[in-house]
């Protein structure tokens, strides 16, 4: 077996081995880990359909489903014909082949389908990628299988083909719909992460929970998850001391939890690419540094919520979790709040026990795009800025002297300290540190922020 490209991108041909003996022939037409180690992509064939011809000359098409086909002969020979009818450069490039049992084609969504048949008695077999539905069908393009400006070379002319009248009445190129591929969505979109998701990728669907619900059963199921290839999931319970309530505490597994374990069984089950955001909460802070392999072993409500999605979407086959710590973005954070107070005169005190590094959202967004881009391998990834760790209290003494203040006009004191007296505090690991080997293994290159800037 070996697969060959062909001018239209993603549509593939694979020559199958063909075993013949005075019985006939056996060939294996779908074999998965083959056909992946050779090069086909892993399209996850759902549903297989076959079209039987009686009369050579048959002719079908041109239809473009929005779902991948594995396309093959199970009896006979039929010339096959596929249109690229995808929206961008290569609309309208055009790819011939005889097909008989020892020839496959994978067409990949939104490109146009066609076929004649060489003989008689021809089966024409494919698998595809999502089960049929009339909901589906307003999200098919058509071509005219005589198009002039295609200009398919038919073996048998059409004029003496047999030709359904529905296939006849196909528009012409000029009048054909597009295919918009799948896009990306971005859950939580108008929040800090979100909207830097958003600059990086501006023709992505933002949607916060006012428009999709991921809690509201009905919500999900009107929702329609087939025009998105990749998810970006920067939605989140992030009240760390909220979650320690009764009320708090549901809240923060809902959110946490329970929507991302939904994420996992719908990406799985379209195929999406996951892509979620964890915490360091998800440690116990008691080494200087975390690895993606260290065990989960969270203290707070906070941080079980967090490792229990962390455990979800790694189920998902193409999922990138990226954990954090002390994320900073164009909102209200900690920066902001210690510049305020600066510049007011105030001298805060400020936790100096707790010991880690910043993560912008810029970095994390730029760091998800750079994983999406070079298809890095799928799994976990630290993702936090560069430089060295540090205690809350000198990120704030920095932001006091940017701010023409003394660093000695934060007043550093210990977690025990801070929050003495509070009620539902939650524990905080006290080494937050996120070791970044893997993530800059990938060619990523780690930004380093001024201090406390």
């Amino acid at each position: 077996m070996n697969i060959e490209t062909t001018p239209i991108p993603g549509l593939l041909v694979i020559h199958l081995d063909v075993h013949r003996d005075n019985r006939g022939w056996f060939k294996e037409n779908w074999q998965r880990q083959a056909m992946m180690a050779a090069g086909l992509p892993d399209f996850g064939p759902v549903q297989n359909n076959m079209s039987f011809n009686d009369t050579k000359g048959t002719t079908r098409g041109i239809h473009a489903e929005p779902w991948d086909k594995f396309v093959s002969a199970a009896q006979g020979r039929f010339f096959g014909v596929w249109v690229d009818l995808r929206a961008g450069s290569s609309f309208a490039q055009v790819f011939t082949i005889e097909v008989d049992e020892s020839v496959a084609v994978f067409v990949p969504r939104g490109v146009g389908n066609a076929y004649q048949t060489l003989t008689d008695n021809v089966t024409y077999s494919y698998l595809v990628n999502d089960h049929w539905s009339p909901a589906a069908i307003p999200n098919y393009s058509y071509l005219n299988l005589a198009d002039p400006t295609v200009d398919i070379p038919w073996p048998i002319p059409l004029d003496q083909a047999e030709i359904s009248d529905k296939d006849r009445h196909h528009p012409y190129l000029p009048d054909v719909v597009a295919q918009t591929m799948p896009g990306i969505l971005i859950l939580g979109g108008n929040g800090q992460l979100g909207r830097a998701l958003g600059k990086l990728y501006p023709t992505a669907r933002r949607v916060d929970i006012d428009e999709l619900d991921l809690t509201d059963p009905a919500q999900v199921e009107a929702f329609d998850w087939t025009a998105y290839h990749t998810v970006l999931n920067a939605a989140a319970w992030t009240n760390v001391d909220g979650a320690e309530t009764g009320e708090g505490r549901s809240s923060a597994w809902q959110a946490n939890a329970e929507v991302p374990a939904l994420l996992a069984r719908l990406a799985i089950a379209h195929r999406h690419t996951l892509v979620h955001v964890s915490s360091d909460y998800v440690f116990d802070g008691t080494h200087p540094s975390w690895t993606e392999t260290d065990h989960l072993a969270p203290l707070s409500v906070y941080g079980q919520s967090k490792a229990a999605g962390d455990l979800a979407v790694s189920t998902v086959p193409r999922h990138y979790l990226l954990r954090t710590s002390w994320v900073v973005g164009d909102g209200r954070n900690f920066l902001g709040i210690m510049a305020d107070l600066a510049d007011k005169g105030v001298s805060p005190s400020v936790v100096d026990d707790q010991i880690g590094r910043l993560t912008h959202t810029a970095n994390l967004a730029g760091a998800i795009k750079h994983l999406l881009d070079t298809k890095a391998a799928y799994g976990t990834y630290n993702c936090t800025d560069g430089g060295p760790s540090l205690s809350w209290a000198q990120i704030a003494a920095a932001v006091f002297v940017n701010h023409g203040r003394s660093s000695d006009d934060v007043i550093p004191v210990t977690t025990e300290q801070y929050y003495a007296g509070k009620s539902n505090i939650a524990p905080r690991p006290h080494f937050s540190t996120l070791d970044l080997t893997k993530l800059e293994a990938t060619g990523y290159e780690i930004p380093v922020y001024p201090i406390g800037q």
